[in-house]
Parts: structure tokens; C-alpha cells; sequence
């Protein structure tokens, strides 16, 4: 999978670090095995432009993670990358596959 379109910055980075303790190569394993779409946050306090989409999907190890985007003139900007909750990982059962 070519994975230089996925941009992180610094600051997404640490907190992937510190906070979820995700690493980018689990980010772009999700991509690699994501077997369903990419659902549009609307909530309206997470409203942006372009539209912040979501998935979930697993590590080659099997971890799951919601991952979270914006697709920007081809690049994938990450915004945050973490273990799903339950009401998380309904959502995208029902609405993502």
C-alpha cells in the first residue's frame, strides 16, 4: 500500500503517542485491511471542510481502531486514530460495512 499520502502533523502525532498510544504504521494497516466505507462525522461540533470521515478497522495484529480524516487535494490529513467505544463500533456495523 503506497501510504505517503497519509500526513500526520506533529501535534496529531504526540497526542497519538501519549494519549491513544497509536503508531502510524497501525493507521496505515487500517487502511491496507479496511473492508468497509468511510462514514462523514455530523455531529455538529466535529463539522468541518472538507467533512471529517471515519472508519473503523483492525492492526495486522488485530487491534481496532477508529480512524479518523480529511481528505485534502489527495492527501489524507489524520486527525486522531483510537480504540473505538461500543456505541462506536454499532455505528459502524450498522452504517459502515
Amino acid at each position: 500500500m503506497v501510504t505517503k499520502n497519509i500526513l500526520i502533523s506533529a501535534s496529531v502525532i504526540e497526542k497519538l503517542c501519549t494519549k491513544h498510544r497509536v503508531e502510524r504504521r497501525e493507521i496505515e494497516q487500517c487502511f491496507a485491511n479496511r473492508s468497509g466505507g468511510y462514514l462523514q462525522d455530523t455531529r455538529e461540533d466535529h463539522q468541518t471542510t472538507p467533512p471529517t470521515l471515519w472508519f473503523g478497522a483492525r492492526t495486522n495484529k488485530g487491534r481496532l481502531l477508529k480512524v479518523v480524516f480529511i481528505y485534502i487535494d489527495g492527501n489524507i490529513h489524520i486527525k486522531s486514530a483510537f480504540e473505538p467505544n461500543a456505541k462506536e463500533i454499532s455505528i459502524y456495523e450498522r452504517c459502515g460495512r
